[in-house]
Formats: structure tokens, sequence, C-alpha cells
């Protein structure tokens, strides 16, 4: 399998400027793809996106660069928008509400995601659900009952490696239980770090966010899997990394890696 059957991607949240500057920019490490925020202070944000989404999308495209996904919206305006731009998902993470519980928060979603289908559909947009630790749908299991009714056209998993080492999930058995429902993989990388003392009475943790080869998600191994499944389709780097002053060096290191991967 050649790197030629999957779409590199990144999350161009660490970086705020102009869209003409991004798309130099993304072109210049290598990428044809990008996954573009579409949050308040950022060039394309909720208010403006029907006009400077398509807009974005065109001068992306003069620089061979494509939006394979935003993290925005997820209202019908949002849709629309992304359909003008051909823009396929929506990628969002969800939230468990502790005080009604989780299976009451599950069904809370679903009631709002049955209502969305019919959008999504008319709008030929996938919902992309990731996965993500703390107080959220967290691995692969949550995601696959999550979505179980729904088909991956419409409402799909965006499975995070990293989220998905920190909550302590074998990457070959999380691709096993939402291979079918995949609409994106995410790389990224973190660890848990001793945020107290060794005299602390409760000792605490936090997560460090770190470059593909040092954290808990074993690349090698989820491209392993990735490629014994024929997986074609997109992987998003999402340039998450503690320290942040680093980021131009540790995504170009990243892409590197994760390339080689699958060389």
């Amino acid at each position: 399998m050649s790197d030629n059957t999957i779409q590199f991607s990144v999350f161009t949240k660490p970086w705020k400027m102009p869209i003409p500057e991004l798309a130099k920019f993304v072109a210049g490490l290598g990428l044809h793809a990008i996954e573009l925020p579409v949050r308040p202070g950022y060039p394309v944000n909720p208010n403006n996106m029907a006009k400077e989404l398509p807009n974005a999308a065109r001068i992306l495209g003069e620089h061979g660069v494509k939006i394979a996904s935003i993290a925005g919206p997820t209202d019908e305006a949002a849709m629309a928008a992304c359909q003008s731009a051909g823009v396929p998902i929506i990628r969002i993470c969800v939230n468990i509400d502790n005080k009604i519980g989780y299976m009451a928060s599950e069904e809370s979603l679903q009631r709002e995601y049955d209502a969305l289908v019919p959008l999504l559909e008319k709008h030929h947009v996938t919902l992309g659900i990731q996965n993500h630790c703390g107080a959220c749908i967290c691995n692969a299991m949550g995601l696959r009952h999550l979505l179980e009714k729904y088909h991956p056209k419409h409402i799909a998993a965006v499975w995070d490696c990293s989220h998905n080492a920190l909550n302590g999930e074998e990457p070959e058995m999380a691709l096993d239980i939402v291979w079918d429902k995949i609409c994106m993989v995410n790389f990224k990388n973190a660890y848990w770090r001793r945020k107290s003392g060794p005299e602390a009475l409760t000792v605490q943790w936090e997560v460090y966010w770190t470059s593909g080869r040092q954290g808990l998600a074993d690349w090698a191994r989820v491209a392993a899997e990735l490629k014994r499944r024929h997986f074609h389709g997109t992987i998003c780097l999402t340039a998450e990394y503690s320290d942040e002053p680093a980021v131009n060096r540790l995504i170009a290191e990243d892409l590197a890696y994760a390339k080689s991967l699958f060389a």
C-alpha cells in the first residue's frame, strides 16, 4: 500500500493567518488537504461562512489544497456552506452531561442527530463524531454505541488514536470496533504527566501533547492496522502540542514520520 491511497490533512487551528497565507504555508508543508476551524477569531467563522468558506476553498484550491473537513457549527446554514464549498465532513466532539448521566446524554445526542439526518442527506455532508478523553464520548465502543443506528454517509466516526490511547484502548481492537463507521482518522500524540509532586496527598495528572513518536499512541501500530485493513481515506494530523512555539517544526517532523509509515 502506497501513501497515495491516503490523503494527509492538517488541522489549521494553530495558524490564524489570512487564507492566502495559510494556503501557501500548508502547500509548503507538502500537504494537499486541511481541516479548517470555523470558529470565532478565525478568517472563516460562523458569522461569515456562507460567503467565506467557498472563498477559502477557492483560494486554497489555487494552491493545490482542499478542505477535507471543518471543525465548526452543525446547523443547516453550516451544511449549506459546506456543500457550496465542496467540504464533505463537519467534525465535532461531544460532551457527556454527568448531571443526567451517560445513557441519558447519549439519548439526547441521538435525538439531535435524528433531526440532522435529513439535512445532512440534503446537503451531502457527513457529521464526524470524534472520541475525546474526559467527560466525552471517549473510546471506540462509545462511538460505536452512539452511532450504531446511523448510516456513515450521514453520521460517522472520526477515530482519534491519541485520545484512544489516553483512555487505554488497544488500537487494533478500537479500529475493529468502529471500522465500518469511520470517515476519518486523527493522528496526534500525548501522555499523562504527573502534575503534583510526590509529597502530595492526592496525585494529579495532566495531558502533555507531544510529537508523533513520543506519546502513548503507537503510530506505527495504528498505521500497520490501517494498512492491513486497506484504509483509503483522510488522516488528519491535528497539530496539537503543549510546546506551542515549536508547532511549525513539530508538524513538519510528524508529517514526514506519518508518511513514512505508509510508504
